[in-house]
């Protein structure tokens, strides 16, 4: 899957994915309340997601229903990130990433463990 959704686009799916199938206009009350967004904006960033295959349009009513998860679009923008700054490399990606966060004792068990089990 190649999906590239912007962050406006991404507000509209964390409220799917977090609630559901819903009601467009129950997903414009959501993002009222959470970010200030008027009726039109969240309409036209519905319509963009629908555009690009990432919510199915239903009726009645105008429900909308994910048709990716956040799963599937957390990998897509991680290899788009990695493919676009890393030349497709995770070692190199991993290394940058280590070297400019850094990470505890604990963290690194986790990880270590992560890679073992992915082998």
């Amino acid at each position: 899957m190649d999906m590239k959704l912007f962050d406006s686009e991404l507000k509209v799916m964390e409220v799917l994915w977090e609630k559901g199938n819903m009601l467009a206009r129950d997903i414009v009350e959501v993002l009222t309340e959470r970010i200030g967004w008027n009726k039109n904006t969240t309409y036209t960033v519905i319509k963009k997601c629908i555009e690009k295959g990432a919510i199915e349009r239903e009726e009645p009513g105008f429900l909308c229903k994910a048709l990716v998860t956040r799963d599937e679009v957390q990998q897509s923008e991680t290899e788009q990130l990695i493919d676009k700054m890393f030349g497709g490399s995770s070692e190199l990606f991993f290394s940058a990433f280590l070297r400019n966060q850094g990470i505890s004792e604990e963290e690194a068990n986790r990880l270590a463990k992560l890679i073992k089990e992915a082998k």
